[in-house]
Order: C-alpha cells, then structure tokens, then sequence
C-alpha cells in the first residue's frame, strides 16, 4: 500500500442504479416528445416523464461522481463542480458518520483543511455492512498517500459520529431558538387569554340593550337530527333539523357521543359561536384556554428549550477538544430541567399573571429558582471533561484493596480469544484469575480468562468516535499490546485504574510504568 502512487474511487456498480438512469433518460425522451406534441404545455404524462427525468439525473450525478488520489494531491469530481487540493493543504482525512432511521450508520470521507475549513468527498462512501471492507481499503490508501506526500495531523483514524466534539451544533441551535420564540410568543398571549376567559365566565344573557356588542349570551333552540362520530383524529358532528339554526357543529367526538338523533337541545351563542350545547343527559362545552395553560405552554418551551442548549453549551464547552472525542452526556442538564418543571409548571399554572405581585408565588419562585441553581451547578460539575489522569484519590485507594471477586462493568472492544465475538461486558477480580465475563456474576460462569502475561497497557484516552456508541460517554479507553496486536479495554475511570493496577502486577515488567496520561 505504500508503493501506491495513484488511488481512484468510483461509485459501487449497481443494476438498479443503470435501471434508474435508463428510467431517467426515458422519462425525459416522453416529457419532450409529450410537450412538443402539444405545443410547450404539459399534460400528467409529461409531468411523469419529468419526475423520472429528474429522479435519473439525481442517480447520474451519483454515478458520474469520482475521486481520485496522487503525488500530487485530492482531487474531487461530480457532474457540475471539480475541487482539487494539494496534500500540503490537507491536514486530516476523517469518517463522517451519520445515522438512519432504520438503524445503519452512513459514512462518508470528511477532509479537514489547514485553514480549518471541512469537505465532505462524494466517494468512498458507506451505506451497508458489505460496502464496509471496501471503504476502510479505499480509505486506508488514500490515509496512506497522505502519510507519504503530506502532513496528517493524527496517526488514527478520526470518526465525526454525532456524539464527537467536532459534529456540528447549528441545528441545535436553530431548534433551541424556535422553541424559545416559541415560548415568549405563548407567554405574550397569556394576558388576552385570561381576559377571553373572564370573559366567558362574566357572561350573562342578552337583553335589549347588551345584544348588539355580542359579548352576552344568546340561547336558540335546536333539535339534532343525527351525529357524526369521527376517528381519532377526524372531526365529529351535531346534524340538526331543517338546517335551523345551523345545519352542523363540529364538536369534540366525547362530546357528540352524548347525545342522540330526536333530542331537543339549548344552543348557547357567545360571540357569535355555539360556546354550549345542553341536553337533557348531557352537556357540552367548549373548552376555553386559559391563561394558566397558556403560561404552562410557555414555560414548557423555554424548558424544552434547555435540551438543545444543554447540547450547544457541552460543545461550546469542548471546542479545544480533538475532534473525534466523545463529548460528555446532557442527560445532567435534562435532570436539572425535569427537576425545574416540577416546581415551574404548577406555579405558571396557579399564578399565570400574578407571578411578580404575589407574595406566594415570589416566595415560590425564590426557593425554586435556589434549587434550580443548585441543580444547574450539579449537571455542570457532572458534564466536566475528565481527563485520564484525574482519578480522584479516593477511587485510587479503593482500587488498591478489593474484598472477594468484584465484578466491574468493562469491555474489550476487539474479538480475542478471552473476549470472542466481543460477548464481554465486565471483568471479574479477585479470587482468581481476571477473566472476562458475559454477565455481571455473581459466579465465573462462561468465564474467560484474560492473559495478563502477554498484555502491555500503552496508553489511556478518553473515548473517540471510532470506539462505537455501545461505549458509554463517561468512559475512558485503555490502548493495550496483545502480543504485537492492538486491543482497547474499555471502562469507568476508576474501574480502568483498577483493572489497569492487577494486568501491571500480573503482567510482568514491561507493565511497570506510568500508564496513565492523557493520550491525546
């Protein structure tokens, strides 16, 4: 592979994509052949022509794309742009990763430019489990002429998943900022909503003299003439007689389940619209939103409002970080917003508009906003990057004396003989041997004895993207030499430590040193 001096990528040859063009360039013969028959207007088999002409030329910008590699640099082609770059302007070549809906990940080639500056290749790409071999074989050559002709900046391969520090946070933000505008606009129209429904409440009958202003209420008599009762979703409806005096009401669907065809009901008109329907057995109103609910709607965007910025802020946190390292969770900060509503909605609920005059709700409001910002310091003390050499002493010391065997939650992440197929998930110590297990014991059944003997820890880091998403965020990685292969071991800080300390006194001398440093 380093005697490689050209690398060409093309797209995978595929049937259905030459059928798709095929379709394509038919769809265009038909869509000109109908509109000249018909003099430039298009009929629905010129506008079906058209749809497969443009579904082929999406599929031919695909199938013309191509990148190429040599002594002298990148160079990118598609249907209507070139890009070219020398490799001393290169200074890494990344996996994007990106995830669908159905569960399989999408990677793609990023290059990152001395200028800071990214680019995502059209070619290699990676859509399925068997496209995989081909994208690490194709990525691996072009690494390698960039090894050879250029300067990469790191000796692995960074992965860009969406949990890394280098994935970017504008859609974070724009959702943030809409459920904000969200959230001021709900609580600018909580004053008109409390006064709507004083309104109604307040509401008497129409006599002579308050029947022109339509804020009194006016009752007609009715008689229903059949229902409609729609779906879940769908609409349900009151039919009267003779169309008088309208012909139907959309009502709620528990609502029209009240009543029957043949009863005789009171139609009450507030404003201009049937407000109530009162029958023998049943009533029904319609439900006004009140400023209560409105404010708790207002308070549940600004809320929800906090999870994407909870996001933006661990990456405005991280930016000095690598940017394949997996950033820590927001799951703190979403504690401290669930911890927030449990005293924020009732109290936007109960004092909508009276938040700054009432003595209670500002006693209220107070207290919870002292707890909210002890919750808030917690998530932002738990949501700080640890480093591998920040192992607090007491984890240290309890690290030194187990009791008995202590099951720890670890895993190496590569197939080994003591790990097959990656079935471990923890690591039994004491009593024995390490070994790794499928289950968190409490005896060694289907244990796997690890071969100290043979392992030489070189390294620990915090966890990359490249590591996979089944390492979780708080862990760290160990770089271990299996006898001349590469394997990482990973683990909670402190439990890494542990394990760490029994493969240095098991291992032999080539374990006896520092191992824990930053990595990065």
């Amino acid at each position: 592979m380093t005697d490689t001096r050209e690398v060409i990528c093309r797209p995978h040859p595929s049937r259905g994509l030459w059928f798709v063009l095929g379709l394509g360039a038919a769809g265009a013969i038909l869509a000109a052949l109908r509109m000249a028959y018909r003099g430039g207007l298009p009929d629905p088999w010129a506008c079906g022509g058209l749809l497969a002409a443009s579904v082929g030329f999406g599929c031919l910008y695909r199938a013309t794309a191509q990148v190429s590699a040599d002594v002298y640099g990148l160079h990118s082609r598609t249907l209507l742009r070139r890009w070219s770059r020398p490799w001393h302007d290169v200074a890494d070549l990344r996996v994007y990763m990106q995830y669908s809906r159905d569960g399989y990940d999408f990677r793609r080639v990023s290059v990152l430019l001395r200028d800071g500056r990214t680019r995502r290749l059209p070619l290699p790409w990676s859509t399925a489990v068997h496209h995989r071999p081909d994208f690490d074989a194709q990525l691996d050559a072009l690494r390698a002429l960039h090894r050879r002709y250029g300067a990469p900046q790191s000796s692995h391969v960074p992965v860009i998943s969406y949990r890394a520090a280098g994935r970017g946070s504008a859609g974070w933000l724009v959702l943030c900022v809409l459920l904000l505008a969200g959230a001021g606009l709900a609580a600018w129209s909580v004053p008109s909503a409390g006064a709507e429904q004083r309104a109604w409440r307040s509401a008497v009958p129409c006599t002579t003299e308050t029947a022109e202003h339509g804020d009194c209420l006016t009752t007609l008599p009715a008689v229903i003439a059949r229902t409609e009762v729609g779906t879940v979703k769908g609409r349900s409806r009151l039919y009267f007689a003779d169309g008088r005096p309208l012909e139907r009401l959309s009502i709620s669907r528990e609502g029209v389940q009240g009543f029957q065809p043949g009863d005789s009901v009171e139609l009450t008109l507030w404003r201009g619209q049937v407000r109530e329907v009162t029958g023998e057995r049943h009533v029904w109103r319609e439900h006004f939103t009140g400023a209560g609910d409105v404010a708790v709607m207002a308070a549940a965007c600004a809320l929800a409002a906090g999870c994407p910025g909870a996001r933006v802020l661990l990456r405005l946190r991280g930016r000095r970080l690598p940017d394949d390292e997996v950033l820590p969770s927001a799951g703190p900060f979403t504690g401290a917003l669930a911890g927030t509503a449990l005293w924020l909605l009732p109290l936007c609920y109960l004092h909508p508009t009276t938040l700054l005059t009432s003595p209670v709700a500002i006693t209220w409001a107070a207290a919870g906003s002292l707890a909210t910002l002890g919750l808030l310091a917690w998530a932002w003390r738990a949501t700080r990057v640890r480093t591998p050499g920040e192992a607090t002493a007491g984890a240290a010391e309890a690290a030194q004396e187990p009791s008995g065997e202590v099951f720890l939650a670890a895993s190496f992440l590569e197939h080994t003989d003591y790990n097959p197929h990656g079935s471990g998930t923890h690591i039994v110590l004491g009593d024995g041997p390490p070994a790794v297990t499928p289950h968190p014991g409490p005896d060694r059944f289907a244990a796997k004895r690890i071969p100290v003997e043979r392992l030489t820890v070189k390294d620990v880091r915090r966890a990359r993207g490249g590591d996979g998403d089944g390492v979780p965020r708080s862990w760290h990685v160990a770089e271990v030499d299996d006898a001349g292969r590469p394997v990482r071991l990973a683990a909670a800080p402190a439990d890494l430590i542990r394990i760490i300390r029994i493969i240095r006194e098991l291992g032999g001398a080539g374990n006896h040193r520092d191992t824990v440093k930053s990595g990065r």
